[in-house]
Formats: structure tokens, sequence, C-alpha cells
């Protein structure tokens, strides 16, 4: 994390907080339904709603008390982008989201979006070049599904408040770079 808030406080010029949790059991924490091709876990996708709850209930009314009300961008990469996604869609307390390689391959994402619209003010994703390549059918569905969301999200928020940034490389290159290029973004807006 240090590293990413290094590259943030360099690349945005503008004074910022972050805040950071461990997830300990990213598939139930952060998925926010069931989906049999991200877990095999019964219970995966149950308890979203509760970090969403966490971030609400407890983080965000310490870091008011510490810091004053100020604007809250959530973010995370692969789970922790379609979480942040999810979260922004169901919760008005995000002013923006850093998705980068968010998992919006996961079944029933696209139809979840279009039933819920953004309610963060600005998005930003970033996916690498070659990750929608994946020999599993379902993830290779990520860069068709992150286009499509990218328009719906350009009629929701306009072209200035939402980019798509492709990268080079597949999943596992750069998440660190990429994330705070979202957080960078964000900031920067």
């Amino acid at each position: 994390m240090n590293q990413e808030v290094e590259l943030i406080a360099k690349e945005s010029g503008k004074p910022f907080a972050m805040a950071a949790f461990d997830i300990l059991d990213w598939d139930r924490q952060l998925t926010p339904w069931p989906d049999s091709e991200v877990s095999k876990n019964p219970e995966a996708g149950r308890h979203a709603i509760e970090t969403l709850a966490y971030i609400e209930q407890q983080l965000l009314p310490f870091l008011q008390t510490r810091f004053g009300r100020l604007p809250c961008i959530l973010g995370g990469y692969s789970l922790g982008g379609l979480f942040s996604l999810w979260a922004a869609c169901e919760s008005d307390s995000f002013t923006g989201v850093a998705a980068s390689s968010p998992s919006v391959w996961i079944n029933g994402w696209l139809q979840y979006a279009q039933e819920h619209p953004m309610r963060a003010k600005q998005v930003y994703m970033s996916l690498g070049d070659k990750e929608e390549f994946s020999r599993n059918k379902s993830i290779a569905q990520v860069g068709n599904n992150i286009r499509e969301y990218h328009k719906m999200l350009v009629s929701q928020l306009g072209e200035s408040h939402t980019t798509l940034a492709w990268n080079t490389g597949n999943h596992f290159q750069d998440g660190i770079a990429r994330t705070a290029r979202g957080f960078t973004w964000n900031l920067k807006l």
C-alpha cells in the first residue's frame, strides 16, 4: 500500500487520506452474489453486503471524525474493483470509483448494472489488453462486458466523468500502478 500511496501523491499533487482494510476471504466478502465460476464455496457472494455495511457504518464515520467530511473514492483490484463498482451502485457514500481489472465477467453483471445505475459521480476502470483472451470462457467475457458497461456509464455520467483505460499485459501485471492511476484520475477530476 505504501507504494500505491507514493504513486498517487506523486501523480495527483493533491492532499488525500487513504484507508485500507484486510479482506480475509475475498470470494465471500467481495463478491456481490454467488457465481460458481468465482468460487465453489457455498458462502461466496453472501457477505459483500456486510463489507459495505462495515465501510458505511464504521470506517467512514471513523474517517469523518478524524479528517472531516471528505469526498470518498472507493477502489480496488479484481474482485475489489467489482465490489467497488457494485457498492457505488448500492450506496450514495462514494464520490468516485477506481476499479482496476474489475471482475465484471461475473454472471449477471450487465443485467445488474442496467437495473442499478451508478450513484457515484465519477468512475475509472482499467483492464489489461490480454485479459479477455483467457481460456476460461466466463473470464474471457471481461473485455466485452467492460466495454458495454463503460457505454452505460458514459450515458449515465457523461464522457468526462468516466474512463476506460487499457493497459499492456494480463490480469496480474502492474496491479499497484494501475490502481494508483485510478485513484489519481479521480482526485484530478
